[in-house]
């Protein structure tokens, strides 16, 4: 695909350009017909053109495109801060910021801590994600590609191993590890804050374990450090629920929001205790763009649109239907590079492990590749890249999500080795 005026340094994944989307289908501009399961990396958890979406967007552009709030305020982003303090499941008044990109949520967050503990540390997690900003890319779990030759990055930045049903670290071995690091690396009363995703995106969306997560939110409550739980992939509905961390039992301090909270146009946020978020002084949070009027009346449509009974339906029907084909693929042992599938609800990933013909990575390469020319779409994910992540919209119709399925399994007969005709 030829990309001019386009930076080498950027990697793409499918070598199309896409056209036009409906919910979870796009044409290209030769007019091929795609499923598409990756759902712009976990932006359209309502996907291509939600009619509430687009009709109340459509409304905001004809009365006004934008104004920056810190300089005159305007309703949306108003409203915006309201409507979370109502969807985010929290047991405390939610206050808030608007950002542009969850990697700005991230860097904001990272302000937020320092100013409210007066500490510098950080504590993050291996194979964990938060984006490519120059602070955010030190607390990524992983070197390559994001962190390459850039030299020393801000900090102090420690990682620990992620604990979950879906790797080989329990909760004890990462309780181990923290102790370890406050005896070694870094003391307890220089943390200003640790940052974990409840579910992991890059990492290859696996579920943080929940006896970790009490036995954290114990911690940093006990040592005076900020727990921030980052969903910028894994909320807005994505898991069933409203946010992963749900599924955990606990809270955080600090809740990170993007990707699907305005269905796709670019809208994020940190937000938590007002004593954390009022503790920058006064104009240390702010941004030209942030909570722009038209990305705002986009997330009041979603928010009005995600609710619990449906997200439970959405995540239920599409769980089942993922689930039942792996099942069945891995059962039939006709695929034997197929491995766990890990994440919970309609976050999904399935491992793609090494055989004698191809690594993990390797055979996941070559069914993007198979799977784009059966007309579906996907993404993968992990530290080797050896994991494929399933993110078609909740949204998806049944009929659409099982050609998807069906596809994926055309694919996956391509990767195997097909009998010599005589």
């Amino acid at each position: 695909m030829d990309l001019p005026h386009i930076s080498d340094s950027l990697s793409i994944v499918h070598p199309i350009c896409i056209e036009r989307g409906r919910n979870a289908e796009v044409w290209d501009e030769q007019g091929k017909h795609y499923v598409d399961f990756v759902g712009g990396i976990g932006v359209l958890n309502l996907g291509h053109g939600h009619p509430a979406v687009t009709e109340a967007v459509k409304a905001q552009v004809d009365t006004l495109m934008h104004s920056a709030f810190n300089a005159l305020p305007h309703r949306g982003y108003l409203a915006v801060a309201r409507a979370l303090d109502a969807f985010v499941p929290v047991s405390y008044p939610l206050s808030c910021m608007l950002t542009n990109s969850g990697a700005e949520a991230t860097e904001n967050a990272l302000k937020i801590a320092r100013a409210a503990t007066g500490r510098q540390g950080v504590i993050a997690f291996d194979d964990g994600f938060h984006g490519r900003t120059l602070a955010a890319l030190n607390l990524n779990g992983k070197v390559k590609p994001y962190k390459n030759r850039l030299g020393a990055l801000p900090g102090p930045v420690h990682h620990l191993p992620f604990p979950s049903r879906d790797s080989d670290v329990d909760a004890d071995t990462a309780m181990a590890a923290l102790a370890r690091l406050f005896e070694v690396e870094i003391p307890a009363d220089e943390v200003a804050c640790i940052i974990v995703e409840p579910v992991q995106g890059e990492g290859g969306f696996r579920l943080l374990c929940a006896d970790f997560a009490a036995r954290l939110r114990a911690l940093c409550e006990a040592r005076g450090i900020v727990l921030i739980f980052d969903e910028i992939q894994s909320g807005f509905g994505r898991t069933g629920r409203r946010f992963a961390f749900s599924h955990l039992g606990v809270e955080p301090d600090l809740l990170l929001m993007g990707k699907s909270m305005a269905a796709g146009l670019p809208l994020a946020a940190v937000a938590g205790k007002a004593e954390l978020m009022d503790a920058p002084p006064k104009g240390g949070l702010g941004g030209t763009y942030s909570g722009n009027a038209v990305a705002c009346a986009a997330a009041l449509a979603v928010m009005n649109v995600m609710r619990e009974e449906y997200l439970a339906d959405w995540s239920e029907r599409q769980e089942a239907a993922v689930l039942a084909a792996y099942r069945d693929w891995r059962s039939s042992g006709r695929y034997p590079m197929l491995g766990e599938i890990t994440g919970v609800g309609a976050m999904r990933g399935i491992v793609f492990e090494d055989t004698p013909q191809a690594s993990g990575a390797g055979h996941l390469a070559a069914l993007l590749a198979a799977a784009r020319e059966e007309g579906l779409l996907l993404m993968p994910s992990g530290r080797r890249r050896n994991v494929l992540r399933l993110l078609p919209p909740l949204t998806a119709e049944f009929e659409v999500l099982n050609e998807g399925l069906a596809r994926l399994e055309r694919a996956l007969k391509r990767l195997m080795p097909q009998p010599n005709s005589c």
